[in-house]
């Protein structure tokens, strides 16, 4: 006969282990309970399987230039390329094909735009407002979601305006507002403001509402930390050289999560629709926090760092490439997020694509 081992926690009056942290709810103890059984074949893992990952969860950041047919690859985040409107299309109708329902247009100005006051950042027909237009002319049913930040425009290279040395909040808001209404004039479905300034989603949403922009979506970047995992990022859009300083007197402190869930619940309040945690990966505990906390919309950017690190490591042959790729973006439907903006987008859709057979 079978010995029944409880193992170190307490048992109920019928030899059940009570777990810590959840009176309400008991196992079997061993061998009753095998947890391994459920694990014993693919039929079985998949019928037990607490999340799963669809071309649904995936946000595609993209990269656009000017010119015509033409791309630019990044060399610090390998198979990722900046894109002209052209062939920016053709990539957003990929996406399309393989379910992916947004992409997210970041672009590489011109330095010889890039001024002190981003004039440039609320330009109707600035790159990123014509490739809005031109993916929306063609794919009217693909969400297509904006960066709203100055750091593409501005010579200091900063989210914000800069007046003796300080990156000001509230003129910097009033440019994010005309950002904001230029591309959403554009036909944005979604608007990201990755800025981290105060007050911007409020004084953004009463700007949309106040011209006929209703059902613009407001993604927040809500909790977004001063990180060291945005180096190839600022590559890809040119922000890397005219940096002057760092980001943290706007941007989140790494060591900080409570202030987290003030921000979110902040944004919310002033008319977010949805929230992002940004990075991603080192920052999960904070995606699950945000998740239980208000059950709102929550998403999270596995950013450039990140990337370039599974990648570059994958291109070694230290990691399985494809498995990393798919097992970071299950640990944020794990940590409770609603979808992911991801590098990997095109590549996991394929990879889920194959293996349905659709």
């Amino acid at each position: 006969m079978a010995t029944l081992v409880t193992g170190r926690f307490p048992c109920d009056a019928k030899g059940e282990t009570i777990l810590p942290g959840n009176l309400g709810m008991t196992i079997g103890p061993h061998p009753l309970t095998r947890f391994r059984r459920t694990r014993k074949s693919d039929a079985l893992r998949r019928l037990t399987r607490e999340n799963t990952l669809t071309p649904d969860d995936l946000i595609w950041p993209v990269f656009v230039q000017d010119g015509t047919d033409a791309e630019t690859p990044i060399a610090s985040m390998p198979g990722v390329s900046r894109l002209t409107i052209d062939r920016l299309v053709r990539a957003a109708e990929e996406a399309a094909s393989l379910g992916i329902p947004a992409i997210c247009i970041f672009p590489y100005t011109d330095p010889s735009l890039k001024t002190e006051l981003c004039e440039e950042a609320w330009n109707p027909d600035n790159l990123s407002n014509r490739a809005v237009r031109a993916i929306k002319a063609e794919l009217p049913e693909l969400a297509v979601m904006t960066d709203i930040a100055l750091d593409p425009y501005n010579a200091n290279g900063h989210d914000g305006i800069v007046r003796n040395g300080e990156i000001v909040n509230d003129e910097t808001v009033e440019a994010l507002v005309k950002m904001a209404l230029a591309q959403a004039d554009a036909g944005a479905d979604i608007l990201g403001p990755s800025d981290m300034m105060d007050g911007r989603i409020g004084a953004m949403r009463a700007a949309l509402e106040d011209t006929g922009h209703v059902n613009v979506s407001i993604l927040s970047y809500a909790a977004k930390y001063a990180s060291a995992f945005y180096g190839p990022f600022r590559d890809a859009v040119g922000a890397s050289g005219a940096l002057k300083g760092d980001k943290k007197t706007y941007q989140m402190d790494p060591a900080n999560g409570d202030e987290a869930l003030r921000l979110v619940r902040r944004d919310l309040t002033e008319g977010a629709d949805m929230v992002m945690v940004k990075p991603g990966m080192p920052y999960l505990d904070i995606c699950r926090r945000v998740k239980d906390a208000f059950g709102a919309p929550t998403y999270a950017y596995q950013v450039s760092g990140e990337y370039a690190m599974l990648t570059g490591a994958a291109e070694r042959g230290w990691l399985d490439g494809p498995r990393v790729m798919e097992e970071s973006l299950m640990a944020f439907k794990r940590a409770g997020c609603d979808g992911i903006l991801t590098y990997f987008a095109p590549e996991m859709a394929r990879t889920l694509r194959e293996r349905t057979g659709a």
